[in-house]
């Protein structure tokens, strides 16, 4: 019997399904799936530019929308220029319609400011980017970062504030009013032409109708005092104050749609006494600034000093620039000062004719004279004061400016005529009189008993009188002067009337009566010196500090 061998037939057709190679197609289609969806959730890829990169990381920080993360930082590199670094973010894809000309970036990291700390968050998180947007308008791809947070214009308004040096003005100082924390300043920076510091103050808008032009700002002390009104007032400020400092304003509050022009400019004030001085005017462009050349000394006039008409402030010192003068051998002063000009205005003229008015008041004899405060501290400020004059004057002008006229003041006091009524009394020939009278009772031996008794008895009172003198000289305190000088007189001529009673019996050529007799002469003369001196303290107690006028 015979195997029969089964016939294998080869088959010529291609069958997909059973075929090797539907594995890899089907991992292709996985693929393609998989890239679709990758890309198709992908949003818009955005680079911002920021002047320098403060602690962000490539595939690790993100960008942050009311603290909701839509993006992650891609890629860091520098600028071709070098002035900045790109940062190329992916974002999320629905974020389309926020990128436009109202998107704002920001770098939040941890700092630590004047007005706190902020932004512990990212110590564990990592810094990251903020972002403020609204929606709606053409897409942006390119977007310049900000170097601070972004501020709604809409919940506040800015100030414009000047002053001659920083005081210490920080970014970020708290702004207060009535001692709540009302805003901050945002900007500080040079004035253009170098003269002065200008801050740009943010005020939230439910405060912004506190501010009018009749506003004044000032640097917040840690302590005020104030001694008006016949007490003593001692405010010390709350700790935030004294740890970071303060700008404060004031406001009348009488009209909150008397709104600032956007060109308005506020000064900014050393303290709070000098702020609410009795400053009139109405600031702003009404603010001119002047020149002063003066040969007095003004080593004690410093910049900022007061400028005041008739007790009221009206101007600052602006600058003080000093120059060796050849011929006089002396230092010529430059004082430039701003004046506001609305101050001299008439209750029926027009604002913007001020400037006119002050002109005119020059030439019709307006003048400086810098004066010091006080006879203690030397300190010294420009008063404006009218000369007698019937002519009109032509005004002078400088490199820059116009020049108001000075005049020197009248360095002397009543305290010059104390100190020579001093000199006066401690040149008496006491000690002399006194040696020329003790030798007397030395050497005379006629003398009777009853008469040496006397001449004992005077030299006893002239010591007591010199004492006294020297004692009143020596004082400290002039409280109790005019007493103590009319006892010291009074005794001085008592003692000396009876020295000349008991030394009658002697030539009246001789030393000692030659002596008394000029003393007395001296003492007399300076008695009714003296009477008008005392008059005028029993008048006016405070005439040795302020004058008699």
């Amino acid at each position: 019997m015979s195997k029969q061998i089964p016939k294998i037939e080869e088959s010529s057709k291609f069958n997909f399904i059973t075929s090797i190679w539907i594995v890899p197609f089907i991992a292709l289609l996985i693929a393609a799936w998989l890239a679709y969806q990758y890309f198709s959730e992908l949003g818009p890829e955005i680079r911002i530019i920021f002047p320098k990169n403060e602690g962000l990381q490539a595939g690790q920080s993100h960008i942050k929308y009311k603290d909701v993360p839509i993006g992650v930082v891609k890629k860091i590199e520098l600028q071709e220029d070098g002035d900045g670094v790109i940062v190329i973010a992916r974002m999320d894809k629905d974020t389309e319609a926020y990128l436009n000309d109202n998107t704002k970036f920001w770098i939040v990291k941890p700092e630590v400011g004047v007005t706190g700390v902020s932004g512990l968050e990212t110590l564990i998180s990592g810094t990251y980017i903020n972002m403020y947007t609204e929606k709606g308008g053409t897409f942006k791809e390119t977007f310049h970062g900000m170097s601070h947070a972004y501020r709604k214009i809409n919940d506040g308004e800015y100030f414009h504030l000047s002053a001659p040096v920083g005081y210490n003005i920080k970014k970020g100082t708290p702004l207060y009013f009535k001692n709540i924390q009302v805003g901050q300043v945002e900007y500080m920076n040079i004035s253009l032409d170098g003269s002065s510091v200008d801050f740009i103050v943010f005020v939230e808008k439910f405060y912004v109708p506190y501010v009018h032009t009749d506003s004044k700002f000032w640097v917040a002390s840690a302590l005020d005092v104030d001694i008006s009104n016949g007490r003593l007032d001692v405010n010390i400020a709350p700790f935030s104050y004294m740890l970071h400092g303060g700008i404060s304003f004031s406001s009348t509050g009488e009209d909150p749609n008397n709104t600032v022009e956007d060109a308005y400019v506020f000064h900014l004030y050393q303290n709070r006494g000098v702020a609410e001085g009795k400053q009139i005017g109405q600031g702003g462009d009404y603010i001119h600034t002047f020149e002063i050349d003066t040969y007095a000394s003004i080593a004690k006039l410093k910049v900022d000093a007061s400028v005041r008409y008739e007790g009221y402030d009206v101007g600052r010192v602006k600058d003080i620039k000093l120059s060796f003068e050849p011929k006089t051998h002396k230092m010529m002063g430059k004082v430039y000062v701003d004046i506001d000009t609305s101050s001299f205005a008439t209750e029926d003229e027009n604002s913007s004719t001020c400037e006119k008015r002050f002109m005119r008041a020059l030439k019709e004899g307006l003048h400086a004279k810098i004066t010091p405060t006080d006879p203690i501290t030397g300190m010294l400020y420009v008063k404006l004061l009218f000369e007698d004059s019937n002519e009109t004057q032509t005004i002078a002008y400088g490199k820059k400016y116009p020049i108001i006229p000075s005049s020197l003041y009248n360095e002397s006091s009543v305290m010059d005529g104390v100190e020579h009524f001093i000199a006066k009394l401690n040149h008496l020939p006491l000690e002399k009189l006194v040696t020329s009278l003790h030798k007397v009772v030395t050497d005379t031996n006629e003398v009777v008993n009853g008469v040496n008794k006397p001449l004992v008895t005077v030299l006893s009172n002239l010591k007591t009188t010199i004492k006294n003198l020297n004692k009143m000289t020596n004082k400290k305190s002039f409280v109790a002067m005019p007493d103590e000088i009319n006892k010291t007189l009074k005794e001085l001529t008592r003692t000396l009337k009876t020295t000349k009673k008991v030394v009658k019996g002697y030539d009246n050529n001789s030393l000692i009566t030659h002596q008394i007799t000029e003393t007395l002469k001296i003492v007399t003369k300076t008695s009714k010196e003296m009477q008008q001196f005392l008059k005028m303290l029993n008048r006016k107690p405070n005439s040795l500090i302020f004058g008699d006028k």
